[in-house]
C-alpha cells in the first residue's frame, strides 16, 4: 500500500530550501536564487556547436522525442524571425544562450525638462537601471537570449547595440518581446527572433534584473548555456546536459530527410536547396 505524506511533513518539506538553512530568513528577504547554474568553457561550447552543426528545428524536436523530451523547449510559435533568407538560410541561429531579464520599471517617467537635464537623465538611466552588463561575457557562439518586460513597447534591441553584440561573437538575438530599427535590422541581416516590435528607449520603461541566470522565453525555460535552435519553424531550447544525444539522433533524421529530398528532386527536375548538399 502506497504510504501518504502528512500535512505536516508536506508544509514542512514545502517550507524547506535547499540552498538556505532555517537561520536564513534574512538572505531570503534579501533575495535569493534557488536555481544552480553550471558554466562552461569555450572548448567544450565549441564541442556542442559542432555537433548541433546543419541541423534544423525540425530536426532537434525529433531528437528531443527521443530523448524523451515531448513538446519540451519548444518555444511559442509567436516568437519568429524577423526576417528570412530562403537560398541561404541564414536568418537561422545555432547558439550558445547567454541569458538576461529585463522587468518593467517602478521609476516615475522623466516628465516635462530642458533638454541637457533629459539627456542626463536617460544617460544615468542606460547607466544605472537599464544597461547591458551581459556584453562582456558574449564570446564565439553565443546567442543573447532576452526575457523582456512583458507588455512594454520599448527596444531594448536596435540597429546598434545588436551588431556591437554581433562583433563580440553573438550568432543572433532571441527575445520574448519587443526590438526597434527593425528596417536597419533587415538590412543588416543579423539574425533576430522576436514577439513583436517596439519603438521606446529603456529609460523610463525598463530595468535589467538579472544576467545569466534562468529566464523563460516563450513559455520554456532557458538556463545559461542551453543550445538554442532557431529557424523558420521557430525556436527550440536544448538542456544542456542531453544535448550531444538530441543532436546525435537529430543528424539521423536529416540525413533520411536529404536523401529522400535529393531524390525527389532528381525526379521532378529541380535544382537542390542548399540544406540538401
Amino acid at each position: 500500500m502506497r504510504s501518504r505524506i502528512s500535512g505536516a511533513a508536506m508544509i514542512a518539506a514545502l517550507l524547506t530550501c535547499p540552498a538556505l538553512g532555517a537561520d536564513d530568513t534574512d538572505k531570503l528577504r534579501a533575495g535569493a536564487t534557488l536555481m544552480s547554474t553550471q558554466v562552461y568553457s569555450l572548448e567544450d561550447d565549441r564541442k556542442v556547436l559542432k555537433a548541433f552543426e546543419g541541423l534544423r528545428v525540425a530536426d532537434v524536436s525529433d531528437g528531443m522525442d527521443f530523448v524523451g523530451l515531448h513538446d519540451v523547449g519548444l518555444v511559442n510559435p509567436e516568437i519568429h524571425p524577423l526576417w528570412k533568407d530562403t537560398v541561404d538560410y541564414s536568418h537561422r541561429i545555432i547558439g550558445i544562450a547567454v541569458t538576461v531579464r529585463y522587468v518593467p520599471t517602478q521609476q516615475p517617467p522623466a516628465g516635462k525638462r530642458s533638454e541637457a537635464d533629459f539627456d542626463k537623465w536617460v544617460g544615468e538611466f542606460y547607466s544605472q537601471r537599464t544597461p547591458e552588463p551581459f556584453t562582456p561575457i558574449l564570446r564565439e557562439g553565443s546567442v543573447v537570449v532576452i526575457e523582456e518586460a512583458p507588455e512594454t513597447d520599448v527596444g531594448s534591441i536596435g540597429s546598434n547595440n545588436i551588431m556591437a553584440w554581433k562583433l563580440r561573437g553573438a550568432v543572433g538575438v532571441i527575445t520574448s518581446n519587443t526590438c526597434r530599427d527593425t528596417d536597419e535590422i533587415i538590412t543588416q541581416k543579423v539574425p533576430l527572433y522576436l514577439k513583436q516590435v517596439g519603438r521606446g528607449i529603456r529609460p523610463g520603461r525598463n530595468e535589467v534584473e538579472s544576467v545569466n541566470r534562468p529566464i523563460v522565453l516563450g513559455g520554456v525555460l532557458v538556463m545559461p548555456g542551453d543550445v538554442v535552435v532557431a529557424d523558420g519553424d521557430g525556436v527550440i531550447v536544448v538542456p544542456r546536459k542531453v544535448a550531444l544525444e538530441v543532436a546525435r539522433y537529430a543528424h539521423k533524421v536529416i540525413d533520411g530527410d536529404k536523401d529522400a529530398r535529393r531524390d525527389l528532386y532528381k525526379k521532378l527536375g529541380m535544382p537542390e536547396d542548399k540544406s540538401t548538399k
